[in-house]
């Protein structure tokens, strides 16, 4: 099961880079076994990329934080 947005915030910014490396990595996977037809769960590209999103959403945030922070 995926986890939640609140699980992914309370990663670091190593772990969470980490992590939204390993979430292309599936992706690229999925796109391959969809390409050779070989995929059984055709659902698992929309959680994939969902969760890319969501990872790279965090990552913004904190991003955003730490301008505001500056100023």
């Amino acid at each position: 099961m995926a986890k939640k947005a609140q699980e992914y915030r309370q990663l670091d910014d190593a772990r969470l880079d980490h992590e939204i490396n390993e979430a292309y990595r599936a992706l690229f996977t999925l796109r391959f076994q969809h390409a050779s037809r070989q995929l059984q769960n055709y659902r698992a590209l929309r959680d994939a990329r969902r969760t890319i999103a969501r990872l790279r959403t965090i990552k913004r945030e904190r991003q955003l934080q730490a301008l505001a922070g500056q100023e």
